[in-house]
């Protein structure tokens, strides 16, 4: 067992099944040694849509994990973007965090904490990267977050 999927049963972490395209676009895509990741929307461990405005229907901490789950969902495609090899994995490069919120919500970079801590966590310092958190007016199905990513492969 690699060192990624020993911290992964360490933090009892079980990663969801990554999801198919539901559009004219591809999950993952390799381009020398990038790896890019399209936007996870937030789905609960139930395979529930998280939905809502942040700051109306959710609050801080249910947005903080509702990101945390797109953080978990990047993680899946990047495992099978790898033929299951997490240790492939040189860095993670950036990600970008959108977040459904109120036109006087303030907190995105707390909201997309979720999806970035999760990802230190897992890689440690290969986790370590350069992010956005932007706050939009709606997005796909009324989803709550979506956070895309690029990682280095080795």
């Amino acid at each position: 067992m690699s060192n990624i999927e020993n911290k992964l049963k360490s933090l009892n972490i079980k990663l969801p099944e990554p999801k198919a395209p539901v559009g004219a676009y591809v999950a993952t895509k390799i381009v020398g040694k990038l790896l890019f990741i399209s936007g996870q929307i937030s789905i609960d461990e139930n395979t529930k849509l998280i939905t809502g405005k942040i700051g109306k229907d959710l609050n801080l901490e249910e947005g903080y994990k509702a990101a945390e789950r797109c953080g978990l969902s990047i993680v899946a495609h990047v495992k099978n973007a790898c033929e299951g090899n997490l240790e492939r994995v040189k860095s993670c490069i950036k990600l970008t965090g959108y977040v459904n919120s109120t036109d006087d919500f303030k907190d995105q970079p707390k909201i997309i904490n979720g999806a970035s801590d999760i990802i230190a966590k897992i890689f440690e310092s290969k986790g370590d990267h350069t992010r956005a958190a932007v706050s939009v007016n709606s997005l796909p199905l009324g989803v709550a977050v979506e956070v895309d990513a690029i990682f280095e492969l080795s």
